[in-house]
């Protein structure tokens, strides 16, 4: 019996007078039953023509590109657009607060749960490109791509890790501060190089690691991104550099260098449930930044600490730690506030 056979929309041909409708709208995923049909008025030797007499499968997409064609549809229509990818940019002008943890955390937990996550590593000390297991290289990074010597798409390397691949750093991009700043528009060299990998539709996520300073490449990767996030110590001293970065984001959306750029969320690290401190400061961060900071809170943890000495996340290091549930809850809640 022949039939054309797809993946279904629940718009099935039944037994209609008119067939014509349900033909043009069901045959594109649906079900045609040739046996069913004996009379598909003017079409249907042209059906039966198409499928061949002894044929017992086609594929619906085939059928419907024929039928298409014969209503002289002048052009196809793309119903599903390519969606840019979303930059997120970590930061936090103090050292030895996670950020590096965090970003390479959240971005193999977010390739883990099905998202196609492209590393960028801007910081000069590279730490995130060995605790993503990947040898630092002279000239594998960004640097020459800024200066305007190649694409950045030929710096991307594969992981270990499924949907998770890498722009690796090295010792290189220390010269990138001092090179940048005597390039015509210095700030947005990052953005232009980053356009092409944002408008294909082979990633969701571009995942920024900042060096530990407000220098030029840390300006680039601010106002390359869409959403910034920013990873806070559980000490005092963390609040000053909190409240800097807040006065930097306002002033690059008040210059018109990125007025489209989003706090995604405030992130509270090395957290010592043991000590009084730890609970003071994120009671503090939480009266005043509100909703901003987010509910997960990551903890210090051993695990955490030795996970980048083997090239490897937390999740894929010791994935039933403390740290990695902290990371994966982390992660879920990114998710909902990009809304992917």
């Amino acid at each position: 019996m022949a039939s054309l056979t797809g993946c279904g929309t629940g718009i099935l041909l039944n037994d209609f007078g008119n067939w014509a409708a349900p033909l043009a709208l069901g045959l594109f995923f649906g079900t045609l039953d040739l046996g069913r049909y004996p009379k598909l008025g003017w079409a249907g030797p042209w059906v039966r023509g198409t499928l061949g007499a002894g044929a017992q499968k086609v594929r619906c997409v085939r059928f419907a590109s024929r039928f298409a064609e014969s209503l002289e549809l002048g052009r196809r229509v793309t119903f599903n657009r390519g969606v840019p990818a979303k930059v997120i940019t970590v930061a936090n002008q103090k050292g030895g607060v996670g950020k590096t943890t965090t970003a390479v955390n959240l971005a193999a937990c977010l390739a883990a749960v099905g998202r196609r996550v492209l590393f960028l590593d801007l910081d000069p000390q590279a730490n995130a490109t060995s605790g993503l297991g990947i040898e630092k290289l002279a000239g594998a990074s960004a640097y020459r791509p800024l200066l305007g010597d190649g694409a950045l798409a030929d710096k991307i390397q594969p992981t270990a890790f499924e949907r998770l691949e890498i722009i690796p750093s090295e010792v290189d991009m220390c010269g990138a501060e001092i090179e940048l700043s005597r390039l015509e528009n210095h700030l947005h060299r990052l953005r232009q190089v980053l356009e092409p990998l944002r408008a294909g539709d082979s990633r969701e996520l571009i995942m920024i690691d900042c060096p530990p300073s407000l220098g030029i490449l840390t300006l680039n990767a601010f106002a390359a991104a869409d959403y910034l996030l920013v990873p806070l110590q559980c000490e005092y001293y963390a609040l000053e550099g909190v409240a800097m970065i807040n006065r930097l984001l306002t002033q690059l959306r008040d210059s018109g260098a990125n007025p489209n750029l989003e706090l995604l969320g405030v992130l509270m690290t090395m957290f010592d449930g043991r000590t009084n401190l730890a609970h003071q400061v994120v009671n503090e961060v939480r009266q005043h930044f509100g909703p901003v900071v987010f509910e997960t809170v990551i903890p210090r943890t051993t695990r955490l600490a030795e996970a980048p000495s083997f090239g490897k996340p937390i999740i894929y290091y010791d994935k039933y730690s403390t740290g990695a549930a902290a990371y994966e809850v982390l992660t879920q809640e990114v998710v909902a506030r990009l809304k992917l």
